[in-house]
């Protein structure tokens, strides 16, 4: 049986090398600095990529007389600890398709504080003149780490491919069908490629081993994919409102619940990402064999980011009441110390949907997600259902990172949701926790002249202080709308009457500051009591108060889409954005205990079968 398959780079997925293989020994990151053994390991490894090529078209390695590669690498390593943990599998074997003379290596390796221990388990050499499969077997035992294995080639040598492989018999394995379930708004592109991989690696490939297995949900709210072109046995597509990602992904669950479907196993998936088939694979593998102990265990998906193939942003996170800790964040999933890392499990709370995986069991007719819309849909369900969660090096996606996308209106869903997420899972979160998020949240704000965004922050404030009934009765679509247009939108340069100047971007970025800068600033409220003089080009994230002292008119460059907004100074939009915020703030040590408690009783309601497909227009 077929456990992981062996992964070489693709154009359109991922073409990061070191992600399948190294044609160099790499442990950590090169430091600056490195003395001789550095330069001596850079010569080694420049004649060894002389000798190691990829040849792309017919997706082989070609290794030529005394080249090495290794495969202790993000998608081709094998969790060992893992498997054995979470699922039946015990031995495990190597199949690979080779040509001409080498040795093959077994090995695994372990993470231990700032040491890497390598542990060879098996060597052996096999020849064949033309394409041959070879079948390793690792030895049976309890060797810790991450197995993996090695090619020296001792004379020219081609690997066509492979995989890990074990014997375990039918009777033993799961029957488990996926339902991907794919939430879309007016992102054809991507879901139509998306499906387009699906159809060929899997749906419409009786070569792999979970053909059979897999049914493809899309919810698509903006109604605008063709159906007749994209829908098929295998592939449902179902015209939704606009009720946001938490709408469309609770559509694809009870559609995946309706009488005569054999989906087992939910994978809610983002719309814009780019996928590799083969973790979609592993993740049914896992499923397939998973312990009975584990059976509600839920399968996350690392997101990777889409323009640095090897950065990866998530795996797992924790809530914290909305102080939100992505875990193992930052890695770079080239170096074998970032994969290892990866390998020591850490407490998390949820995986976002991006790609998440549970059993199609826990969306029963009382367990479905809340009607928020967005932001933090996910947050709440995996607070709410979330035991365990399974994590394995090469189960992810690759996404566009959070920093290129901007929109004013989220403050407004950001707040709101945050508070229905806490009054449900987060008891201590009260009035005083509250009270200094809302005073940093529109002090800063206010700083930087985004008036309309501290009105959009109190306004979710004020509706989630309504309660549930209030969002019962809400038309989601029609809330949104009002929502968006209370924002900041970002239009082309040429719409705006100021002038965008590229060196006055970078030097806004780079602008130093001083202790005693600090304090003027301080005393003068950022120089709201100070006349304003000059204008200034900031980016729309990663903000400083001194990018915008005494400036009249700023304007807000998002260099993702090369688009932009202008705020200007008003000193009675600031005092009344103030003095908003202090009456609003006088107001929650009152109503915010009520809020919160009304959620935990009435807002069960809004989980419901009933109550949801009232919201969708189903009945």
């Amino acid at each position: 049986m077929k456990i992981q398959e062996v992964l070489f780079p693709q154009v359109g997925r991922c073409t990061e090398e070191a992600l399948y293989f190294r044609r160099r020994k790499s442990i950590w990151p090169e430091r600056a600095g490195d003395t001789d053994l550095a330069l001596l390991k850079a010569e080694e490894a420049v004649r060894n990529r002389k000798l190691v090529r990829y040849d792309g078209m017919a997706h082989r390695l070609c290794i030529a007389k005394d080249g090495r590669a290794w495969f202790d690498t993000y998608f081709n390593g094998f969790s060992m600890d893992k498997w054995r943990k979470y699922t039946i599998l015990r031995e495990l074997s190597l199949c690979l398709r080779l040509s001409g003379r080498v040795k093959v290596t077994l090995c695994t390796e372990e993470k231990i504080y700032d040491n890497i221990f390598r542990t060879v388990l098996a060597e052996q050499v096999v020849e064949a003149l033309e394409e041959q499969e070879f079948r390793f077997d690792f030895p049976a035992g309890d060797s810790r780490g991450m197995y993996y294995f090695e090619l020296e080639a001792q004379s020219d040598c081609v690997l066509y491919g492979g995989a890990y492989i074990s014997d375990i018999p039918d009777e033993e394995q799961r029957d488990v069908v996926v339902g991907i379930g794919i939430c879309t708004f007016r992102r054809e592109a991507f879901v139509e490629k998306n499906l387009k991989i699906l159809r060929e690696c899997v749906l419409e490939n009786p070569q792999s081993p979970m053909y059979g297995h897999l049914e493809v949900y899309v919810s698509d709210n903006g109604r605008t994919l063709d159906m007749d072109k994209l829908q098929t046995e295998h592939i449902h597509i179902f015209p939704n409102r606009n009720l946001g990602g938490a709408g469309g992904f609770t559509r694809n669950l009870i559609e995946m619940r309706r009488e005569g479907q054999s989906v087992t196993h939910a994978l809610l998936m983002d719309d814009d990402v780019v996928i590799e088939p083969e973790a979609v694979v592993k993740t049914w593998r896992v499923l397939t064999l998973v312990k009975e102990e584990y059976l509600g265990a839920f399968i996350g998906g690392a997101m990777l980011r889409r323009d640095q193939q090897s950065i990866q942003v998530e795996s797992g996170a924790v809530w914290n009441g909305g102080r939100l800790d992505s875990l193992k964040s930052n890695l770079d999933l080239r170096y074998l110390s970032s994969c290892l890392y990866n390998e020591h499990e850490e407490s998390a709370e949820y995986n976002a949907w991006w790609y998440c995986c549970f059993p199609i069991e826990t969306a029963a007719a009382d367990n479905l997600p809340l009607p928020i819309f967005i932001r933090g849909d996910d947050v709440e369900y995996g607070l709410r259902n979330m035991k365990t969660l399974i994590l394995m090096n090469g189960i992810c996606v690759w996404h566009e990172p959070f920093e290129y996308k901007y929109s004013s209106f989220l403050q407004y869903y950001i707040i709101r949701n945050q508070l229905i997420d806490n009054a449900f899972h987060c008891p201590y979160y009260g009035t005083k926790q509250l009270k200094k998020n809302v005073m940093t949240f529109c002090k800063e704000e206010i700083m930087f002249y985004r008036y309309k965004n501290v009105d959009l922050y109190l306004q979710g404030i004020e509706d989630f202080l309504k309660g549930p009934r209030w969002l019962m009765e809400q038309d989601g679509e029609a809330l949104h709308r009002q929502i968006m247009a209370a924002g900041y939108k970002a239009v082309e340069l040429k719409e705006l009457d100021m002038r965008f100047h590229y060196p006055r971007f970078d030097d806004s970025i780079h602008l130093l500051d001083t202790k005693k800068a600090r304090i003027k600033r301080i005393l003068t409220l950022n120089g709201l009591l100070l006349p304003a003089r000059g204008e200034a080009i900031v980016p729309v994230n990663n903000l400083r108060s001194v990018m915008f002292y005494r400036k009249r008119r700023v304007m807000h460059y998002d260099a993702a889409s090369r688009k932009a907004f202008v705020t200007e100074k008003s000193g009675k939009e600031s005092w009344r954005c103030i003095f908003k915020t202090l009456k609003l703030a006088a107001k929650l040590s009152r109503r915010l205990p009520k809020a919160q408690q009304a959620y935990r009783q009435e807002g069960l309601k809004l989980r419901t079968l009933e109550y949801w497909e009232k919201y969708l227009g189903l009945k």
